[in-house]
């Protein structure tokens, strides 16, 4: 098939390579513009525009969707489908009425669970032990169209929001070319969502990283593994902001925020406690907490905020 794509981030990366090794047609890439990185800002295109460009295809990278030229656009362009795959942005009615075959989007969640910006980050943070990936026909709401399929897979105990970022991506690539090869041949299936059963992603925030040590040990090991790698999880130890990249839940009790052990470095909970794996402290590179602690020179007893 003929199939414009839209897409930014490393997620939407094996879809587009396997749109590619599945023979199809890629007149055009949409993808959101250049970006400042690093230190020094270096102005850096997306992963989906890099991809498309090593292939000779076509990037557009639009500020505007509703002014009509996207669409206008598209019409020319004339694709039987549009894979839209962590785009970012919204995409108007009058763009999902140019593609006579429609626009299928590859959600990281099981839908309706975790409609929104960050389905990933969420699945972790609300403590869920299956995920997955969903294929769906665009509708104008968030993530509200019908599914066509899915694909599940299991969340470790200690699995961060990166490292399921990594293992959906493929995941994703491989629903997409059962997807469209259905559609292709005229066998694809559509079902509507139930939404009484949706729940929400928003976009994070470095401020829900957070950690309240008044909540339960459980609660706060999600928190840090849906916030690695961003926002971050973080709390405040001595005065100065730590931020913690790893932990698992372990055995203890006490005041809230107080330090249990200092090997490994245990940290009492509303409920429970927390072994702080990897941390990083102000102005330093990240390191064992055992490490910290030692530069620190905290005592047992001393109180985590």
């Amino acid at each position: 098939m003929r199939i414009v794509f839209m897409g930014t981030p490393d997620f939407a990366v094996p879809c587009l390579q396997r749109l590619l090794e599945d023979g199809h047609e890629v007149p055009a890439v949409f993808t959101q513009p250049d970006k400042p990185v690093g230190r020094h800002a270096v102005l850096t295109p997306p992963p989906v525009k890099q991809l498309a460009l090593s292939h000779g295809i076509p990037v557009y990278q639009p500020t505007k969707m509703r002014d009509g030229t996207v669409a206008a656009l598209l019409r020319e362009l004339a694709p039987d489908c549009l894979v839209v795959v962590a785009y970012g942005r919204i995409l108007p009615q009058e763009i999902l009425d140019v593609p006579p075959r429609g626009c299928v989007n590859i959600h990281g969640s099981l839908l309706p669970r975790y409609r929104g910006a960050a389905p990933i980050q969420w699945s972790v943070i609300r403590g869920e032990t299956v995920t997955g990936v969903t294929s769906m026909f665009m509708d104008a709401g968030m993530d509200t169209g019908d599914i066509i399929d899915t694909l599940t897979t299991p969340i470790g105990e200690n699995e961060t929001a990166g490292e399921l970022f990594e293992r959906l991506a493929p995941l994703g690539a491989r629903l997409l070319s059962t997807t469209l090869a259905a559609i292709a041949d005229g066998t694809v299936t559509r079902r509507p969502q139930n939404d009484a059963e949706a729940t929400m992603a928003p976009m994070l925030e470095k401020a829900m990283g957070r950690l309240d040590l008044t909540r339960p040990a459980r609660e706060l090991h999600n928190q840090v593994r849906g916030m690695n790698p961003w926002p971050g999880a973080f709390c405040t130890a001595g005065g100065k902001t730590l931020k913690i990249h790893e932990t698992r839940v372990a055995a203890g009790s006490g005041v809230p925020g107080t330090l249990l052990c200092a090997d490994p470095v245990t940290v009492a909970c509303g409920e429970g406690a927390l072994q702080l794996v990897t941390v990083q402290p102000e102005g330093k590179p990240r390191m064992a907490a055992e490490a910290w602690l030692r530069g620190a020179r905290l005592p047992q007893g001393a109180r985590l905020e």
